[in-house]
């Protein structure tokens, strides 16, 4: 017998016991961490657009869209795409409004190809800082009363710009709504020195979360998603406003 109650019942309980489990716990920091050696992030695609995140991200994010159904989502950070075809997919199916892609840097092709893909009239891409005022009044002012808005930070990953970000988009949320800290992966692992980059452990966007958390109480982490991060690059980043 298929009983779904009892299904959910049990996997509730599987999934708090996974929390408590510190040493598969570290293991899954430890399996992303040598990964990235081989860029494991980089491997997946959606509608033909590369989407660089874990498995179990792309799997999380597109539970939420479909429990949120989002009017409006807002992404920092570009890159091929792929995130975006992906928003596009469920957008279609539920009937969202529209999707702003924010970057300093869009090359043409890959703005080519995201805007051959299917529903990509859903889709706006937008060249500029995801801390600039300018785009953030032009976004705002096209978001109508009482929708419901996914926010996803994937851009410069430091602790100041993540913060600004932060500080940024998060008031024109509103109870409900959810913002995705890419990332915060950072902070769990040692330095990926086959990679540099300008952030790191203390410096990087669960840092900033951290921050943000202290001073605004508007949002919590504790909610159905980040539960199950265990080969997550966005650990305790799935983040819930709890009140208007």
């Amino acid at each position: 017998m298929f009983i779904r109650d009892e299904f959910e019942t049990e996997r509730n309980n599987q999934m708090l016991s996974l929390i408590d489990d510190e040493e598969l716990n570290k293991l899954g920091k430890t399996i992303i961490e040598k990964s990235d050696k081989y860029k494991y992030g980089y491997y997946w695609n959606w509608l033909g657009l590369p989407i660089i995140q874990m498995p179990e991200d792309i799997v999380l994010t597109q539970e939420l869209l479909w429990d949120l159904k989002p009017d409006y989502i807002i992404e920092a950070g570009v890159a091929w795409g792929g995130s975006l075809a992906m928003y596009a997919s469920f957008m279609s199916i539920y009937g969202g409004k529209k999707i702003f892609g924010i970057d300093l840097v869009i090359p043409k092709h890959n703005e080519d190809a995201i805007l051959s893909i299917p529903n990509s009239n859903l889709i706006e891409l937008i060249k500029g800082s995801s801390t600039s005022r300018e785009v953030f009044e032009y976004i705002k002012n096209q978001i109508l009363a009482n929708s419901k808005i996914l926010v996803i930070l994937d851009s410069n990953h430091s602790h100041n710009h993540v913060l600004e970000e932060l500080k940024l988009w998060s008031t024109i949320l509103k109870k409900g709504d959810y913002v995705i800290v890419s990332d915060t992966i950072v902070e769990y692992i040692s330095e990926q020195k086959h990679r540099p980059r300008p952030w790191g452990p203390g410096n990087n966007p669960a840092t900033a979360l951290n921050e943000f958390l202290k001073e605004n109480f508007r949002f919590s982490q504790d909610n159905k998603y980040n539960i199950r991060t265990l080969l997550s690059f966005n650990p305790n980043g799935y983040l819930e406003c709890i009140s208007d």
